[in-house]
């Protein structure tokens, strides 16, 4: 079979390694152009640009598909089959035509939960046990095609959205392989989404990562290990801004925001119960654990945290 591939982070990578492990003919890598990054801002190739000319795969950067000359160079490699992991554009109803196999998406979660661009961030960040992947075919809205097979897992209670991210994206590459099994085998049954049961998750922003320390420890504890990696939950305490990669919820009442000590760790009571600050991290410094904060920074009587300084 010949597919062209389009991708470009991280999670697209296993399923372009299975993709080259498992003998598929990929004729073309599409991705995102490179982007500025660091201090310098140099230009920095995709995670799957990385892998495509490391295998001297053809890789093309257009920055939309929906010009008539880009069209014509996709129909020109005579692909069965798109395969779209995490691409980072809409295609077009010309391209979604195109392919005689269709064009098949590898999506983190279980639609139709989670459509949007970070379905894995609020599988966790909403509390969810099971998370997982779909591969669909893809159509004209975000994410609304017909579902082809699915992949669960169990979300751990303290596992974070990275940590969720990187056991995805190795389950969707084998979903992809078994989904492209079946479709060769003709026994692939595409099963529509109910609209009903969709939920969105769209793009995580800074405004999120302020706590509210009125709110439930549960739920702040799964807002803490949903913005982690990015863009990381913050609070103030005496004057300093923390960042707070690791929670863990813990039994206490008292005075929202208040911070206290139990056996040496830190904590904070909530609006319902209280948090165990696990992982935090000073402005330009390292991550330590809360111990290792208390012995530089002792806790004052009566401090609090707060959602500004």
């Amino acid at each position: 079979m010949r597919v062209i591939f389009m991708g470009t982070p991280d999670f697209a990578v296993p399923s372009l390694e299975k993709l080259l492990e498992a003998g598929y003919e990929v004729c073309a890598v599409y991705t995102q152009p490179d982007k500025p990054k660091g201090r310098g801002h140099k230009l920095q190739a995709s995670p799957v640009k990385e892998l495509a000319l490391h295998h001297g795969l053809p890789v093309l950067q257009p920055v939309t598909l929906r010009n008539e000359e880009v069209q014509q160079e996709l129909r020109s490699w005579n692909a069965d089959a798109f395969i779209v992991v995490a691409y980072g554009k809409i295609l077009p109803k010309a391209v979604l035509d195109m392919a005689p196999l269709g064009c098949i998406n590898v999506h983190g979660s279980l639609l139709p939960k989670y459509r949007g661009a970070a379905p894995i961030q609020w599988t966790v960040i909403h509390g969810e046990k099971t998370g997982g992947v779909t591969t669909m075919f893809l159509g004209e809205g975000v994410d609304t095609g017909d579902m082809l097979l699915k992949a669960e897992t169990p979300v751990g209670e303290e596992e974070t959205a990275g940590e969720l991210f990187d056991r995805l994206k190795d389950l969707g590459a084998q979903l992809l392989l078994d989904t492209l099994s079946q479709l060769e085998e003709g026994t692939l049954k595409p099963t529509p989404q109910k609209e009903e049961e969709a939920t969105h998750a769209p793009m995580l922003s800074k405004e999120l990562s302020v706590l509210d320390w009125t709110k439930p420890a549960q739920e702040l504890h799964d807002l803490i290990r949903g913005l982690n990696p990015w863009p990381s939950a913050y609070s103030y305490l005496e004057g300093r801004k923390l960042k707070l990669h690791a929670s863990r919820v813990r039994e206490g009442s008292g005075q929202p925001g208040k911070a206290f000590t139990q056996d040496g760790r830190l904590l904070v009571y909530c609006g319902e119960g209280a948090l165990e600050l696990v992982e935090i991290q000073t402005e330009n410094g390292k991550r330590m654990d809360g111990k290792s904060y208390l012995l530089g920074h002792p806790l004052q009587e009566g401090a609090c945290f707060t959602t500004e300084i």
